[in-house]
């Protein structure tokens, strides 16, 4: 049970601070819980499309070796399914919805799908690998979920209130969830590789994830405050009228 609890409680607990932070105009309960019900919903979506991936990395071992065919793994056989597989999800079911009011709410609803996806996939390498992975996903990879989450809110933030940019806005949430997810899984799938070609440097590369989930949270801090800060200004201008 122990296992379990480790494995859920950080994606509660992320979700549980954007709630929290969100004091402006807070979203109806159950959109969330939905919402967050569908990020665990996705993964089916994501599994099923990095199935088929799985099958050309096996049909072409060689390529898959090398870093070009790493870098098309990490971005385009893992981050792009999972990151469009819940895209869709909060593009389908929160996006248009009367509560989604404010840019911020993007980032709210964003980062439920995003730790709903997060929790099922937490639940699955915790319970075959340890509590020791999850000690490790709990600093690592479930905080990474939330950046590519709030990257990607932020974006939907501004397209819901921006008819002429929309589009383009949309196609930047998607493409930089991307970017950042596959350029962390990047270093980590080299360091993988490492272990079997000690030319590469284990340790840099290591380095290399943390900074590119370092980054990411630098700009969901600057994300989190920029949409905040215009909620805030919304009240204000209410209250002036």
């Amino acid at each position: 049970m122990n296992w379990l609890i480790l494995a859920i409680a950080p994606g509660v607990a992320i979700s549980a601070y954007i709630i929290f932070k969100d004091e402006y105009n807070k979203e109806p309960k159950r959109h969330l819980i939905i919402s967050f019900a569908l990020g665990m919903a996705s993964i089916l979506v994501a599994l099923g499309l990095e199935t088929l991936a799985a099958k050309i990395t096996t049909a072409f071992p060689l390529l898959f070796k090398t870093i070009g065919g790493i870098a098309i793994n990490a971005y385009l056989f893992v981050a792009l399914p999972e990151e469009l597989s819940k895209f869709f999800m909060l593009r389908w079911y929160a996006y248009r919805k009367p509560a989604f009011d404010e840019p911020f709410d993007g980032i709210v609803y964003a980062v439920m799908v995003g730790m709903g996806f997060a929790t099922v996939e937490n639940i699955s390498y915790v319970s075959e690998y340890g509590m020791m992975t999850g000690i490790l996903r709990l600093f690592l990879a479930v905080p990474a979920h939330a950046t590519f989450a709030i990257i990607m809110g932020y974006f939907m933030g501004k397209a819901r209130f921006s008819p002429q940019k929309e589009q383009f806005l949309l196609i930047s949430a998607i493409f930089w969830a991307i970017v950042f997810h596959g350029s962390y899984d990047f270093f980590l799938f080299l360091q993988d590789h490492h272990k079997t070609n000690p030319d590469n440097t284990g340790l840099l590369l290591f380095l290399g994830a943390l900074a590119s989930l370092s980054t990411g949270l630098f700009l969901s801090k600057k994300a989190i405050r920029e949409h905040l800060n215009k909620s805030k200004l919304n009240i204000v201008n209410q209250i002036d009228d």
